[in-house]
């Protein structure tokens, strides 16, 4: 698989972020987005059959029927043991999903574990290196239950649907042949959903809008830059993202079913 050699242009990815069928608009999920119809090692990915997202444990009745009319039957948590025992997980009482609990991080950082930085940059490199370090292998499994022809339509999602979900999407479309261009572009969306979390949070829940208050800011950024540059080191250490996998023990069979299943060519 080779990625085009013709460098898309701006106007094309900011076309394909702007499609209407990317967000699905919910009443308490906020960064509920649709991975389909990115370019792809010349075909598209499929509309309707994976998703990314924030906490699931906010959705509504409402939003439960909605994703039970798309059809939803798995959902990967890649949240921690504490973050579901304290806010809750995806309502499968209510909506009988396949359900995968893969925790990236052992444990959310305290404060005394957070490096002493002055740039979003710096941060978010410290925490995704560390992600991939801790949870590597959890990002692995996350891509063989998506591999299997019977998980999808899928939804993975974390807290706010932007560092763990951040990275299993960016490698996931990487895998794919995505371009790099819409794969850091699709990560620095999430600005958007963070936004409209904090509108939320101020309107319905004075909780989440307290501890927003007291996250530092760098918890909040996703500037695109981070993720091509967090790229950039994988391929300068293991030469390739799709060799970085391979260190994760994923097989060419898993890759070979997730470029079947997701890719749609013409």
């Amino acid at each position: 698989m080779t990625k085009p050699t013709t460098q898309p242009t701006a106007g094309d990815v900011q076309r394909a972020l702007d499609d209407p069928r990317r967000l699905v608009v919910l009443d308490g999920v906020h960064n509920f987005r649709d991975l389909g119809g990115y370019p792809a090692d010349g075909g598209v990915t499929p509309w309707q059959t994976v998703y990314r997202a924030d906490g699931l444990h906010r959705l509504s009745t409402d939003d439960v029927a909605n994703l039970r009319g798309r059809g939803l039957s798995s959902v990967i948590d890649l949240r921690t043991e504490v973050e579901i025992a304290e806010r809750g997980r995806y309502p499968i009482e209510d909506h009988a999903v396949s359900y995968h609990h893969l925790p990236v991080l052992d444990r959310t950082w305290a404060k005394e574990d957070l490096p002493d930085v002055d740039s979003d940059r710096e941060f978010l490199l410290w925490a995704y290196r560390d992600m991939l370090r801790v949870g590597g292998d959890k990002l692995a499994a996350a891509l063989r239950v998506i591999a299997d022809p019977g998980s999808t339509p899928l939804v993975f999602h974390c807290a706010a649907g932007k560092d763990r979900t951040g990275l299993l999407a960016a490698l996931l479309l990487e895998l794919l042949g995505v371009p790099d261009e819409y794969i850091v572009a699709d990560y620095g969306k999430t600005a958007e959903g963070m936004a409209r979390m904090k509108v939320w949070a101020l309107a319905q829940s004075p909780e989440a809008a307290e501890r927003f208050a007291e996250v530092p800011p760098h918890f909040f950024a996703s500037p695109p830059a981070v993720m091509q540059a967090l790229f950039d080191e994988l391929r300068a250490e293991h030469g390739s993202i799709t060799d970085y996998v391979w260190s994760l023990g994923v097989s060419d069979q898993t890759i070979d079913a997730l470029r079947a299943r997701l890719i749609v060519r013409p």
